[in-house]
């Protein structure tokens, strides 16, 4: 305390100095709407550059948890999307095979290769998170795989950069339908074959999931025509497809499950 008062004593004059600069300043703010205009604007400027700094930071840190509620956003949206789409299958066939339900989970990927000859992607969803063998993975651009092991935590998905990868697929512009394979030699091409000449093929035409099978919905984009050529017999397209993936950097993806796939495998398996 005998500090704080020594401490006021030696610096009388220019405490005293600074008392009456203060009440000066708030005297001419008060009477001068100019300079109190000024003055406003200035510690608007100041304190609206602290408010956006410690913003930024606040969002900096929140960030895994608002990527977390636009991955559950899109997941929804997803959903309602090939499920309105699949409704609408089955208001125009009668077919109960075209009238299956999906369900969406988003997961990350714990590793990627593409650079081998088979390659399989690791994502951090499990058994016990209800996932199983035949459950198609995508992103918000396209295909990524079908899963084909399961642990605890973690799958295994079989990328569509593998050799024995078969995807039904088809030409979006006119329904003709092929399989969807991997030749091995570019991580960005894959293959579509079983194309009849018939088909009007177009290079830039998009080529889309064929929803012939249990796994995939009808109309996931897969990626673009760059070439096609016939095959042996002259029958058949064998067309170069550009992914729309970029299969080398993959981070996100969403989990397909088909809820009627059991029935649908049944009632084409009786016997099994």
């Amino acid at each position: 305390m005998q500090q704080i008062i020594n401490f006021l004593i030696r610096n009388k004059t220019f405490l005293l100095f600074l008392l009456l600069f203060s009440i000066s300043l708030l005297l001419t703010f008060q009477s001068h709407s100019y300079h109190k205009s000024k003055f406003i604007n200035s510690a608007n400027f100041l304190t609206g550059g602290i408010y956006k700094s410690v913003n930024n930071i606040g969002r900096y840190f929140n960030l895994k948890k608002e990527n977390d509620i636009l991955l559950e956003e899109n997941n929804r949206l997803k959903s309602i999307f090939f499920n309105t789409k699949t409704n609408l299958l089955k208001q125009d066939n009668n077919d109960s095979v075209f009238s299956a339900k999906y369900k969406f989970k988003p997961a990350l990927v714990y590793k990627n290769s593409y650079s081998a000859t088979n390659n399989y992607l690791t994502i951090n969803k499990g058994e016990r998170d209800s996932i199983k063998q035949d459950f198609g993975v995508i992103t918000s651009k396209g295909i990524i795989g079908i899963i084909d092991n399961t642990s605890k935590k973690y799958a295994r998905v079989m990328s569509i950069l593998n050799t024995n990868s078969r995807i039904n697929s088809q030409l979006k512009k006119s329904n003709h339908f092929g399989t969807l394979t991997w030749n091995a030699e570019s991580p960005l091409l894959v293959q579509l074959i079983d194309i009849p000449k018939l088909a009007p093929v177009a290079v830039g035409d998009t080529i889309i999931t064929g929803g012939r099978s249990t796994i995939f919905p009808k109309g996931i984009p897969i990626g673009k025509v760059v070439s096609f050529k016939l095959d042996e017999t002259e029958n058949y397209y064998n067309i170069n497809v550009k992914l729309f993936n970029d299969m080398t950097s993959v981070g996100h993806v969403y989990i397909i499950e088909n809820l009627d796939a059991e029935e649908i495998s049944n009632l084409n398996n009786p016997n099994e």
